[in-house]
């Protein structure tokens, strides 16, 4: 087959590898190892086989696989230059040169067929076509094509190129020869020289014409047999080109056949999807109806049980229109409905004891003392001054937050909820919320916010006019809440604001300053207040913010290099909430604690001096004295250090068991503030690890009282009985447009699924559409493929 990819008479092939027989001494003016190095024969005769060289582009391939009739020399065919390259040879003589190349395929040696075919060029004339190693030979074998001839002229060199068909081309060994010398010979007298042979033929003198005459004819008929062979190779030639074109227009049919098949797989694809997709909604339709039609069968059962209860309640409601003359059933029937209501109000009550122990038992389960943690965002001077925020909310939701810390280093806190700057206010309180209940259900509560000066502690305890804080909305809602019990339960609220400033206590509502040391006294039961401290009754929630504004305008700041209007004291507001109880008599006495913490602040950052650095001595020393506390609490030790602080010995009610703590702990994202932040975290997290133990309810000593009230009549209880029975009317036709708006849906389905059938139709005759043209081309392929065969039969 490879004679048949040589365009040029004279060149032979061989199908194995060299020889020491083949290296004629005399005759070899270079061979080059292309794609590696130099080899040395081992045989006298033997020349020596070059590295690399006189190439321009390729890269360079090995292979340590066994080449199968490598010759004498295998490893010239264990290496080759690999890719669309050129080699030029420069400095040759003048003169006819013989050139061989050598091949091997060793990259795809398991093939197919066609994977790689490649053109020769020679001096810019093209000597091989499409030359596939691997159709010829297979894999990891040797291809010789010999005798290939060149001229070389003038410019001394020769060109090899070699340029891809399908692939790369790629050659392991050129080894360029001389042309053998033909000795020239002259005639002489008495003979004749032959005109293609050059032999000199002695001709003797009486058949002289004779022979003259006979070789003048011979060489007429060499000569027309030269012209007729230059026709047959013209004839060859246009017959190849013809093959070229028909094996071109082949590969663009097989390319067009490929692509349809593709087209095809990919309708397939897209018909398997339809299909099920089809089945899914079938499915869904399916399993939607089961339970449309179990959804209708329990709606028309539950109605025919409120038509027979609606039937009796009318029974009924007859009985007692025909009872109403007879005057001592009339009595009897109220009293059995006195009873009746009597019971239904005992099990109210129960349940909403019941109601107020298991919200409790949740609260308590949280834990007694629960951590919130609120960051504030960057502000403009910390932006403008290049600081970069250092904590990580990718956990918020799930109560973690990361701090980054020198550099990719990170360190997670877990607390009860975590705020991100994004939210606000009433985010804050809404989780906050749910203790406000239990301090009307007579529990101690406190409500604290720790952390560095400049945090966001007072904003987020007191907000501002527009955007109230926890103080506020607490207020708000005791009040709201009040209002709802006010039938069944009496409140009256009182405030109190007081601060810890320098170690001293402040009362914020007076009126006047007093020479008068405020102390804290212990009260029955083990309870704690300040004696003389201003106790503001308060009756709705305007009266309340401007108690809170008096309070906050009389508090100690000041101005420091963290935070230009710093607290410099403990603001603490007290709201004691006394309960009565009207039905059962039950009377109780609990105490909120809502307590801005002054801000923790290093003495060498804050660069404070005379009275600010005694303020920030006394805020740090009782905010240690809290830390000690919250470390007792935490190992359970015998003895706890309150009274180490006034503000801790104030505290002793809301952190020695009998109430319950929320902790909110600010924190700046700065990382100029990374070691303070660090710092309030790892304490927040020994806050929330401490079992305070369940809380108790403080129950007022006063004189209990009960109160009961005449029931209402008989009729009013009827008017209950026609609105209980209004409403379950109204629930049945709310039940019934349900039902129609379900079996809308279920017909919107219906026509869904008629919508995908016709699609599927549709996809299914664009198949068979396909299908036919695929076969089409098939014909076609084949057609190409018999005239191809025919040329190469005429051909050969």
């Amino acid at each position: 087959e490879a004679e048949s990819m040589i365009l040029v008479s004279g060149p032979r092939v061989a199908v194995s590898g060299l020889r020491r027989a083949d290296c004629r001494a005399g005759e070899c003016v270079l061979f080059v190892n292309a794609g590696g190095c130099a080899i040395q024969g081992d045989h006298p005769s033997a020349n020596l086989f070059s590295s690399d060289s006189f190439f321009q582009g390729g890269e360079s391939i090995e292979t340590s696989e066994n080449i199968v009739q490598g010759g004498d020399y295998p490893s010239l065919y264990s290496s080759a230059r690999y890719g669309d390259f050129t080699y030029r040879f420069d400095g040759l003589a003048p003169g006819d040169y013989y050139l061989d190349l050598h091949f091997a395929e060793i990259v795809h040696t398991a093939g197919p067929t066609g994977i790689r075919s490649f053109d020769v060029l020679v001096q810019q004339d093209k000597i091989l076509s499409q030359l596939d190693v691997f159709k010829v030979v297979g894999g990891n074998r040797p291809l010789q094509v010999l005798d290939i001839r060149a001229f070389v002229g003038s410019n001394g060199a020769i060109t090899i190129d070699f340029k891809g068909v399908r692939g790369n081309p790629m050659v392991c060994g050129i080894c360029i020869r001389k042309s053998p010398a033909t000795p020239a010979k002259l005639g002489t007298r008495g003979s004749g020289l032959c005109k293609k042979c050059l032999t000199d033929v002695e001709i003797s003198s009486p058949i002289q014409k004779r022979t003259a005459k006979l070789i003048s004819k011979y060489e007429k008929q060499i000569e027309e047999l030269t012209s007729q062979c230059n026709i047959k190779s013209d004839e060859c030639s246009m017959a190849w080109s013809l093959v070229e074109s028909t094996n071109q227009e082949l590969d663009r049919l097989k390319m067009e056949l490929h692509q349809k098949l593709v087209q095809t797989d990919n309708f397939e694809q897209v018909l398997d999807t339809q299909t099920d997709q089809l089945r899914k909604v079938s499915q869904n339709y399916e399993n939607d109806k089961k339970l449309w039609a179990a959804a209708i069968s329990n709606l028309e059962r539950k109605i025919k049980a409120m038509k027979q209860e609606q039937a009796l309640l009318s029974l009924e409601a007859h009985d007692c229109a025909h009872a109403i003359p007879d005057l001592s059933k009339m009595i009897e029937a109220v009293r059995a409905l006195v009873a009746q209501c009597d019971d239904l109000k005992m099990k109210y009550h129960e349940e909403m004891a019941k109601r107020k122990k298991l919200h409790n038992i949740v609260q308590e389960t949280k834990g007694n003392i629960r951590v919130f943690c609120r960051c504030r965002p960057l502000s403009k001077v910390e932006t403008s001054s290049g600081y970069k925020c250092v904590v990580d909310f990718d956990g918020a939701n799930d109560g973690d937050i990361g701090i980054i810390n020198g550099g990719t280093a990170k360190k997670t806190f877990k607390f009860d909820r975590v705020y991100t700057p994004k939210d606000d206010q009433a985010e804050v309180y809404a989780d906050a919320s749910p203790l406000v209940t239990s301090v009307l259900d007579g529990y101690n509560v406190c409500i604290f916010a720790y952390g560095q000066t400049g945090t966001g502690k007072t904003f987020t305890m007191e907000g501002t006019e527009r955007n109230r804080g926890v103080n506020y909305r607490t207020l708000e809602e005791l009040f709201k809440i009040a209002e709802e019990r006010k039938d069944t339960v009496t409140y009256n609220i009182s405030v109190s604001v007081l601060e810890v400033y320098n170690e001293q206590i402040r009362d914020l509502l007076a009126t006047s300053p007093s020479s008068k040391k405020l102390e804290i006294k212990q009260a029955g039961e083990g309870s704690h207040h300040v004696p003389g401290i201003v106790e503001a009754k308060v009756e709705d929630i305007n009266e309340v913010w401007d108690v809170l504004q008096t309070g906050s305008n009389s508090r100690a700041v000041g101005s420091n290099n963290v935070n230009e209007h710093s607290s410099r004291s403990h603001c603490m507001l007290c709201i004691m909430v006394r309960a009565k109880n009207l039905i059962n008599g039950d009377c109780t006495r609990s105490k909120l604690w809502l307590v801005d913490l002054a801000g923790s602040e290093r003495l060498a950052k804050t660069d404070a001096q005379g009275d600010r650095l005694k303020e920030a001595q006394n805020i740090n020393r009782s905010l240690s004295a809290l830390g000690d506390v919250i470390s007792a609490l935490a190992s359970r030790s015998s003895h706890i250090p309150y009274r180490n602080s006034k503000l801790t010995h104030l505290l002793q009610d809301s952190l020695g068991g009998d109430s319950k703590a929320l902790m909110f702990v600010q924190i700046s994202p700065s990382d100029n503030d990374a070691s303070e932040t660090l710092s309030s975290l790892n304490f927040a997290s020994r806050v929330r690890g401490i079992e305070l133990g369940p809380a108790k309810k403080q129950v007022d000593t006063a004189e209990l009282q009960k109160v009961k009230q005449m029931l209402e009549r008989s009729k009013q209880e009827a008017k209950l009985k026609e609105e209980s029975l209004r409403k379950l009317e109204e629930n049945c036709q709310n039940l019934e447009s349900k039902a129609k708006g379900k079996e809308q849906l279920y017909k919107n389905l219906q026509d869904k699924v008629k919508e995908l059938e016709s699609q599927l139709d549709s996809k299914t005759h664009s198949q068979i559409t396909s299908e036919k043209q695929q076969s089409q081309l098939s014909g076609k392929l084949k057609e190409k493929e018999e005239a191809c065969t025919a040329l190469q039969h005429k051909v050969t």
